[in-house]
């Protein structure tokens, strides 16, 4: 067994804090905003100009005009507010964001994340990236624990563009959760999906790292 990917943004949704600003990546990242305790008080900030975000439209319910930097149709708050690319990221770089939660293509054991581009593909540009991971007081790294090859996405040394070096706290997969000291400590295994085995993860994962379990 291991997490699906509702099950991976539930995981990374008890990372977040009451009074917590946080920027959500594309991808399974997205996923968190449905997780938020009805109990606790999150804002969600978007790139493209929006503080006070709420969760994803029901179908049929889409306004076609109100979109997060995915350009993924969302809903908004009474409390939403708008304003300028620049002015958000001016908060990103500010350091007035929380917390960020991204995808990635890989990580490293020291903390460093790739996540924009693959060599010979066409992109439109890195986006916000560099600018949270740099920015952003916690960054978690939530995506799948192998790539579609079954190698390991969790590396000694990333081989992709790095988008930030030395810059995330958590890696969350389907498989486990890893705390990464950003400071030189490395990774250390602290947490299994059910089902999951220590062995499991060993197998499937390239870096090296200690564990709490």
């Amino acid at each position: 067994m291991s997490w699906t990917r509702e099950q991976m943004a539930a995981r990374a949704a008890r990372e977040l804090k009451n009074g917590y600003y946080v920027n959500l990546g594309i991808g399974i990242p997205t996923l968190v905003a449905n997780y938020i305790p009805k109990d606790m008080k999150v804002t969600l900030q978007s790139e493209n100009g929006m503080l006070g975000i709420g969760p994803f439209p029901f179908e049929g319910d889409e306004d076609p005009d109100l979109i997060n930097a995915g350009k993924q149709t969302i809903t908004a708050l009474p409390s939403s507010s708008y304003f300028s690319s620049a002015e958000s990221f001016a908060m990103i770089r500010g350091g007035h964001i929380d917390m960020a939660v991204l995808g990635a293509m890989e990580v490293s054991e020291k903390g460093d994340i790739a996540n924009w581009t693959i060599p010979g593909k066409m992109v439109k540009g890195m986006g916000g990236a560099m600018d949270l991971v740099a920015g952003v007081k916690r960054v978690i790294v939530v995506m799948e624990h192998t790539n579609k090859a079954g190698h390991s996405k969790i590396l000694k040394k990333c081989d992709l563009p790095l988008t930030g070096s030395g810059c995330i706290d958590m890696v969350i997969t389907d498989l486990c959760v890893f705390s990464v000291d950003r400071k030189g400590g490395g990774m250390r295994l602290i947490e299994l999906a059910p089902g999951v085995t220590a062995e499991d993860v060993k197998a499937k994962t390239e870096a090296a790292y200690t564990s709490a379990i």
